[in-house]
């Protein structure tokens, strides 16, 4: 028995909608706390990893793709999906190299959220990369990329502009901008 127990939404029926390669989707009807009951529409993911890294001179490795669901391109920081049963710090160095083409000594986590708990139960793993070595990308076969370095004043620039606008990469961008006021003093 939990304290949030009158919280709680008990599932009554599940329907799957959609099995694909990424996302998994299914309406469950819910019995309400109240007693009525409701539709959810829900988006099940295997989760996610967040590269975070950040060159010697204090640059943020971020990459620009095209993203389908915009129709326009967006800077990001290097990300992926896990794959089954694969560790988060094991994908984020996947996914940093096959990206970017770095390879970091040394990876901290950052944070770990949910990014639409409304109706997806994604969970993205954030980690900061530190201590790179500059190698040879190998993005997937339908990923296109331009790999960037940015300032803080740059990153900042492109979140001004709409070029960065995913919440992950502005997570990121307020997490380095808070390390380094605390490193200033």
């Amino acid at each position: 028995m939990s304290k949030y127990d009158h919280l709680y939404e008990k599932t009554i029926s599940s329907q799957p909608i959609y099995d694909g390669r990424i996302i998994k989707v299914k309406v469950d009807e819910v019995l309400l706390p109240n007693g009525n009951t409701a539709k959810r529409e829900i988006v099940n993911h295997q989760g996610a990893v967040a590269v975070m890294p950040i060159t010697d001179d204090n640059k943020m490795v971020v990459v620009r793709q095209f993203r389908k669901p915009l129709e326009g391109t967006i800077v990001e920081i290097p990300a992926g999906k896990l794959e089954p049963g694969e560790e988060p710090l094991a994908c984020a160095m996947r996914e940093l190299e096959e990206e970017t083409g770095y390879v970091a000594s040394q990876y901290t986590p950052l944070s770990s959220f949910y990014t639409s708990p409304g109706f997806a139960d994604e969970i993205l793993h954030v980690f900061v990369a530190t201590g790179l070595k500059k190698g040879e990308s190998k993005p997937d076969e339908d990923e296109f990329v331009d790999v960037l370095e940015v300032t803080l004043e740059e990153a900042h620039a492109l979140h001004q502009s709409g070029e960065i606008r995913d919440a992950k990469t502005v997570v990121a961008l307020f997490a380095w901008e808070n390390k380094m006021l605390r490193e200033r003093g």
